[in-house]
This record gives C-alpha cells, structure tokens and sequence, in this order.
C-alpha cells in the first residue's frame, strides 16, 4: 500500500466520519475507499468496521457529556447493553454464514428506515404523539445492531430512523445516540474480527485517524443545522444508498 493509497484513506475516514456523525452514512464513502486501494471485500468490510470505531470515539469524547445529561445516561446503558449483545451476533454471523447472507434484505431494510425517516412527524402522531416506546427501541436496537455488526451500511440511517419515531429524543440527540450505539456495536464486531479474521491494520490506522477527526468534528456541524432539512437530507441519502446496495 502507498503512501498515496494511505493519505486517500485517511481523507476518505475522515469524510465518512463527518458524513456518518450527521447523516449515518459512513460506509457509502469509506467502504468504497476501501475497495479502490486494492482490499477485497470481505477484508474491506472487516477494516471498515474497526476503523469506524473511531467515529463513535471522536463524537462522543466531544459531545458526550450533552448525551448523558438528564435520563440520557440511562437510555445509553440499557441501549448499549442491547448494542454490545446485538454488534457481536452480528459479527458472529459474517464469521460463520455465507458471505451474501443479507445481500436481498438489506435495500429492503435501509429504504424502508429512509422512508420512516422522511415520513417521520406523520408517523409519530401516529404512535401517541410524544410518548416513547421503550420496548420496540430496545427490539429495533438489537436488530440494526447485528445487522451493523454484520455489515452496517445504513445502519445509522437505521438508529435514527428509530429514534425519531420511537423515542421523543430531538433530531441532535437522536444523532448524538445513533454514533454512540454504532459505536458500540463496531467495537464489539471490531474485538470479533481482530481475533478471528483478517483485519489489514495499514489501512484501518490511516482510515481510522480519518474517522477520529471526522467524528470530533461532526458534532459542532449538527448543533447548527436546521432540524428538519437535515432529516430531509438523512432520508434521501438513505434512500440513494439503499438503492447501491441493491445494485451491488
């Protein structure tokens, strides 16, 4: 790998890791990244996944303290608890299924979270207005969190999506949680492809120092969007990337 292979991905981790902070769409930019310097892709998905470890570290050693405030530290043990379970069967999976086990689902998951996204304030008049609804969060943790073990293109788009119509969180909490938890649930599949697959370090560095700064700095970019056009945005994207991996 050259030197110019490496800088490319740590451009690449870093524009995924301010993309992923605030739209959940990391991997369309640094799985891709991935493959052009030459990984194959079962190695690319591997890196990837340790690499974006570093999203979630930078945007919660910067923002953080704002998720735990109130009931928030709470909403983060019981959903990351779920997170850590669901990141390793997800990682579990790709270890030991065929390689194409989720290809036909997944489109079919990441356009419907899109569309959710995008119908969002219907929806949640929908299901009582304001009120949470603890026990399908926990369920639809557990379920993106093995898919974000497994492969997790999308799965941010996935967490907020849910969040926005599940919980009564606001769009920038709801964002603030989703790294958190996909954090976890890479962390978890991370430790699982370490020891028992092939991780290529070179390129999980670089793209991982990328992922650090991008995930430092993508907090401070959400605090001054507009709510709404960005969940606009959020859907979109998710709806475009659905329709890649449907073509992949």
């Amino acid at each position: 790998m050259t030197l110019a292979d490496l800088a490319l991905l740590v451009a690449a981790g870093f524009a995924a890791g301010v993309v992923g902070y605030v739209t959940g769409l990391a991997s369309i930019l640094s799985y891709p990244a991935l493959l052009v310097v030459g990984l194959p892709p079962v190695t690319a998905n591997v890196t990837n996944t340790v690499a974006l470890v570093a999203v979630g570290v930078g945007s919660f050693a910067k923002s953080g303290r704002e998720l735990l405030d109130g009931d928030g530290g709470k909403l983060l043990a019981r959903s990351g608890a779920v997170a850590l379970v669901g990141g390793a069967v997800g990682a579990g999976i790709l270890l030991v299924a065929p390689d194409k086990v989720f290809v036909f689902v997944v489109p079919y998951l990441v356009a419907l979270a899109s569309i959710a996204l995008l119908l969002q304030p219907r929806l949640r008049e929908r299901m009582a207005g304001n009120d949470a609804h603890p026990a399908w969060w926990m369920l639809g943790v557990f379920v993106v969190s093995v898919y974000g073990g497994y492969f997790g293109a999308g799965a941010g788009v996935m967490f907020v999506a849910m969040a926005m119509v599940l919980s009564n969180l606001p769009l920038w909490r709801a964002t603030l949680l989703k790294s958190a938890l996909l954090g976890i649930a890479n962390a978890v599949a991370a430790v699982a492809f370490i020891v028992f697959s092939h991780v290529h370090w070179p390129a999980a560095v670089a793209m991982g120092v990328g992922c650090l700064l991008g995930g430092w700095a993508g907090p401070p970019i959400v605090a001054r969007l507009p709510a709404t056009p960005l969940r606009i945005a959020i859907g979109i994207g998710g709806l475009g990337l659905a329709f890649w991996l449907a073509l992949r």
